[in-house]
């Protein structure tokens, strides 16, 4: 990313660094703010790769995959890399095309990809197979030494829970239980609600210790309030206090204060 932002002049290079950051940072929390920096960066510096790949995730994330895969597409004109080509293939799905995403999966490109990239591959094929009801296919594609070693790898509670998912669905409630349990022994950063699934399966409700006693707490805070508001004199709405709603062409100088490191780097996602 660096040296692609390095042809540009350094004003525009550190406004599209700092849009860039903004969209890394926002993404998974507030995908629609990402998106408009996302949209920002691409109308200052549509020819740089990176700003096309941005644009692509922001998409992504707000399910707008038609334009996702668009501007993946470039990405990979510019770059000739394949690394996004298992969230092309995705993007397909979303688009209610599985059959391509499935024939994505059989494509030479998939060789080129690292381990991490063709266990991502194999995750979009089988959610392409229950897209299309094939549920057995979808636990065959899973079947791999990846899913079967005992190493932990950043892929596997993702590659196990799809694994127990799809177990689930096709009624195999016992292996789906021991599946979930391994995705929740490897799954240390909760990337997956593997946990609450298995407890669900098991019966276990869980209540919030807070609830008994919340109701009781706001009735009190009522009554304070209706005190309090019983003993003020009544008062006319203070009209500058309305709040403007948001907007989404958000001005690249509220990024001012971020310190940007244009080498940060993000990988791609995958809905199972």
């Amino acid at each position: 990313m660096h040296q692609e932002l390095m042809s540009l002049p350094k004003t525009l290079a550190e406004d599209v660094a700092q849009n860039l950051v903004m969209v890394a940072r926002l993404i998974d929390e507030e995908p629609e703010q990402a998106y408009a920096y996302s949209r920002i960066a691409l109308r200052l510096a549509s020819r740089v790769a990176a700003v096309r790949e941005a644009a692509g995730f922001a998409a992504y994330a707000t399910q707008k995959y038609s334009e996702a895969l668009a501007e993946f597409r470039a990405a990979r004109r510019m770059t000739g890399h394949v690394e996004l080509w298992p969230v092309m293939a995705d993007c397909e799905r979303g688009m209610g095309r599985p059959e391509r995403a499935l024939e994505m999966a059989g494509a030479p490109e998939v060789q080129k990809l690292d381990k991490a990239g063709q266990v991502e591959m194999r995750l979009v094929a089988a959610g392409a197979r229950r897209d299309l009801g094939q549920l057995d296919a979808a636990i065959v594609t899973l079947q791999s030494p990846e899913l079967a070693s005992n190493s932990v790898q950043p892929w596997t509670p993702r590659l196990r829970y799809a694994y127990a998912d799809a177990l689930l669905a096709a009624g195999r409630e016992d292996e789906a239980r021991e599946w979930f349990a391994k995705a929740v022994e490897s799954d240390k950063d909760g990337a997956t609600d593997a946990s609450d699934r298995l407890a669900e399966m098991d019966g276990v409700d869980f209540v919030d210790a807070l609830d008994e006693d919340g109701d009781d707490d706001a009735d009190i805070a009522d009554e304070r309030e209706a005190e309090y508001a019983a003993d003020e004199p009544d008062s006319a709405p203070d009209e500058d206090d309305d709040r403007a709603d948001i907007d989404v062409d958000v001005d690249v100088e509220a990024a001012d204060d971020v310190v940007v490191d244009v080498e940060d780097d993000k990988g791609p996602a995958d809905k199972a």
